[in-house]
């Protein structure tokens, strides 16, 4: 088969790999249908994730068809479609059962970290029993790949760790994938406010058609100043920090206000100033964490219910053989305004669904395209 394979800081190659086998009870084999670029990716690629090592298959996000079960899999079959999530679990162990998936003693982030991905055409899942999920036959497949990382991450990490509630002012900083994703699942909750900060104009404009009341450009670092203003000097209830850079996590803490919690999604590979001084007299709760994926379910009955169509994400759709192109329109993510590209496991990209989705989907595309 083929896969995208890491070999070291700045070379990933599309190359022959041997097809993935059963080695365990509890595995299958996936074919994989579509799959995705996370900002995680870029990170690895730059040598940024020392668990990851040379020869590994990328790629943690999925959706495809079962190919092979293992002996002690009972929940799925062979043919079964299927959404591969980025947290593998076992369900069984003292933080699976806290419904701490991410810190399983057998799983987390094993997906193109620990163990090869499913940036290729056929990928092994372990513990698959406990970590998989049917994809209904309804769902749009594009906007179910969206459940497997950054919409769970933006609810569960984001949004339930801010603590989001009714008629909060929130604040999310970061118009990427993930930072959209946070807007939409934030509305889940009815705040009266949600602020989007970014330094790229066409994300803000994003953010706007897909519901954010303010959103406010940082390249002139007047940010915090526009938000106290907006807020009578008040300060936000809840900051979502979706960057992970030092400047944006100063921000976070300049612009919460009292009694306020500040969630960190932002991956940060260095160390940030934490500024006690000022934060212990607002009563201020920060948390932070990894995406767990046990919200998955009831964002499918979301979807279903019309209250969601995260497919609206996808600016890029390439066939998977194009793998490497991707990483390179996702390295120039604004200059080719891309926030999620899928690459699909077909000779051509694939056909449009039809329905509403598809219809929604053309018309937030049009206005988009006139930004």
């Amino acid at each position: 088969m083929k896969a995208l394979v890491y070999h070291g800081p700045d070379d990933i190659r599309w190359e022959d790999k041997p097809l993935p086998a059963i080695q365990e009870p509890t595995d299958v084999v996936v074919k994989v249908n579509k799959t995705t670029v996370c900002g995680t990716d870029l990170t690895i690629l730059k040598g940024g994730v020392s668990t990851v090592s040379a020869g590994r298959v990328l790629g943690h996000e999925a959706t495809g068809v079962i190919s092979a079960v293992g002996a002690a899999v009972t929940e799925f079959q062979v043919g079964d479609r299927v959404l591969i999530p980025c947290t593998t679990s076992c369900g069984r162990c003292p933080a699976c059962r806290r419904h701490l998936l991410s810190s399983c003693e057998q799983g987390g982030w094993l997906l193109g970290n620990i163990i090869d991905g499913v940036q290729a055409e056929y990928a092994r899942i372990p513990l698959a029993g406990s970590s998989l999920h049917h994809l209904p036959t309804w769902i749009d497949e594009e906007a179910a790949l969206m459940l497997a990382d950054i919409i769970p991450t933006g609810l569960e990490v984001g949004v339930q760790k801010g603590e989001v509630g009714l008629g909060d002012t929130v604040v999310i900083i970061g118009a990427g994938p993930v930072g959209l994703a946070t807007l939409l699942v934030t509305q889940f909750y009815a705040p009266a406010d949600i602020m989007v900060v970014d330094l790229d104009d066409y994300r803000l404009g994003m953010a706007r058609k897909l519901g954010a009341t303010v959103v406010i450009n940082n390249s002139d670092g007047r940010a915090g100043e526009k938000i106290m203003a907006l807020t009578n000097g008040q300060g936000a209830d809840v900051v979502i920090e979706v960057v992970g850079h030092p400047s944006t996590c100063a921000l976070a803490q300049a612009v919460i206000g009292s009694g306020g919690r500040i969630a960190n999604v932002g991956v940060h590979s260095r160390s940030v100033e934490l500024h006690n001084e000022l934060l212990w007299t607002r009563n201020i709760t920060i948390r932070m964490g990894v995406v767990n994926t046990n919200t998955i379910p009831v964002l499918l009955k979301m979807i279903k219910a019309g209250k969601m169509d995260p497919a609206v994400l996808v600016t890029h759709r390439l066939p998977l053989s194009q793998s490497l192109t991707a990483y390179d329109i996702f390295k120039r993510a604004a200059e080719e305004r891309a926030i999620k590209i899928v690459l699909s496991n077909e000779a051509a990209a694939p056909p449009e669904p039809a329905g509403n989705a598809a219809l929604i989907r053309q018309l937030v595309a049009q206005v988009l395209a006139e930004l």
